[in-house]
């Protein structure tokens, strides 16, 4: 019984430790542009550090992330397809006539760079919708 026990204690443990992967974000970078004739933001994260710039011209001012923020991120992170992030389908199409800046994702991760096709900056494809939401947010503040 004692063995029967220890047994199923141990499967337990090692179920539980299993499901707690983190994603490891120390060699990643996620970069967010937004860009038209005469409009122009890029948010770059990297190790727990946000660099926001604001026009074309400028220096990016430098954010630390604190760790409750930088867990949602990473949460949300963890759940894109990096494989899949260049077949992304934009919801709308005002990006052709001017109305609205072209967005962009583009996440590096252990050397390989993954970019999805441009699409409407405030209406990403839902797949990544969250994610680039909590990027915007540090140029919000």
């Amino acid at each position: 019984m004692r063995i029967l026990s220890l047994l199923l204690l141990t499967l337990f443990i090692a179920t539980g430790c299993c499901s707690q992967k983190k994603t490891n974000m120390a060699e990643t970078q996620i970069e967010y542009s937004a860009m038209s004739r005469g409009y122009f933001k890029k948010i770059v994260l990297q190790n727990q550090t946000a660099f926001v710039t604001n026009g074309r011209d400028q220096q990016p001012i430098e954010t630390k992330i604190d760790d409750a923020k930088w867990n949602k991120i990473t949460a949300e992170f963890s759940k894109v397809n990096l494989d899949k992030l260049s077949t992304l389908k934009a919801p709308t199409d005002k990006r052709t006539y001017d109305g609205a800046a072209i967005g962009n994702l583009k996440i590096t991760k252990d050397g390989k760079t993954y970019e999805t096709p441009g699409f409407d900056n405030g209406f990403p494809p839902k797949e990544i919708e969250k994610l680039v939401n909590l990027l915007v947010d540090f140029a919000k503040e």
